[in-house]
């Protein structure tokens, strides 16, 4: 929660803007303006969605109505799409959340890699969730993933097809973090679930070392051949859906050994009998709850802007 610049809106539709969800250090990577705003009356407190400057709106537009309509389980759930065809916007319901590198901040580093697992596994039964309903989420980054008490919801749907068509390069997608944008994307192609398992990779990356492309020795020994295999730019060398992510996370002894999954001997079950990590709940560090009880505590002390008084002529005196 930041304080707002002179180039912030004061008001989107009918909710005055209180403050940017974004801290300033953050904005490249973040795929659409966000702020926190409530309405004049004080009654409803929302997280608001624009997007970036430079972004083409119309396609913006399609994607939040599209995400509007969406019923997947983990997804932000938005409330409400308006604007104009040249500032388009959605809001969501407000609760206490941490954009993920936010999180970090908050922890003073990497998660361990039990969190880094439950988290993982959370948004790898999401995508699973989304995939089966044929949607792609195509917009996973580690600024795309807020942290709440109740556990992770995904944001920013649809960030790479909303792009501009000229906006996607081989060096990324302006508000995407680097290595986020699966090589196939980068090159002009489909966005499809595959590339929501490399983005899905590089999340767990930046998770668990602070990077989104990290280097082999920089990841947990538990998490070097699944983080590894996500990334692959052969989407063939990719684990093949969502669903095969979680249950590499959930049963670590399925991956025994540096390779992880490509480490198992052909035919042996997946995933092993054995204790399974229960990733229902993702039980947060302490500084963490901290945080997000004191952006709460500070949304709720911020004061919506005193109503500006009618002039009143001067009267003169007989």
């Amino acid at each position: 929660m930041e304080r707002l610049r002179q180039d912030d809106p004061s008001q989107i539709g009918p909710y005055v803007v209180l403050a940017r969800f974004d801290a300033d250090s953050a904005e490249r990577t973040v795929p659409e303006r966000r702020y926190l705003g409530r309405t004049a009356d004080g009654e409803r407190t929302v997280l608001l969605c624009a997007p970036r400057a430079g972004a083409d709106p119309s396609r913006w537009a399609i994607e939040a109505e599209g995400a509007r309509r969406l019923s997947v389980p983990r997804f932000l759930g938005i409330a409400e799409v308006g604007g104009t065809a040249g500032f388009p916007w959605y809001a969501a319901p407000y609760t206490p959340a941490l954009p993920l590198p936010a999180v970090l901040a908050a922890y003073g580093g990497p998660l361990p890699e039990d969190t880094v697992r439950r988290l993982g596994a959370v948004l790898a039964e999401a995508l699973a969730a989304a995939h089966a309903q044929a949607v792609t989420h195509a917009g996973l980054s580690p600024a795309a993933v807020l942290v709440t008490p109740g556990g992770p919801l995904l944001t920013c749907v649809g960030a790479v097809r909303a792009a501009a068509p000229d906006g996607v390069r081989r060096s990324g997608l302006p508000g995407l973090a680097p290595g986020c944008l699966a090589v196939e994307q980068a090159s002009g192609g489909r966005p499809g679930p595959l590339g929501d398992v490399f983005a899905l990779g590089a999340v767990l990356a930046y998770a668990a070392t602070g990077h989104t492309v990290p280097e082999q020795s920089e990841l947990p020994p538990g998490l070097r051949g699944l983080v590894g295999s996500c990334l692959s730019s052969d989407p063939a060398a990719r684990p093949q859906s969502a669903g095969e992510v979680l249950r590499e996370l959930v049963s670590p002894a399925a991956g025994a050994g540096p390779g992880g999954a490509a480490s198992r001997p052909a035919g042996a079950a997946y995933p092993p009998a054995g204790t399974v990590l229960d990733h229902t709940a993702v039980p947060l560090p302490g500084r963490v709850v901290a945080a997000l009880a004191a952006q709460s505590a500070a949304l709720l002390a911020a004061e919506l802007p005193a109503p500006q008084q009618p002039f009143a002529s001067s009267q003169k005196v007989h």
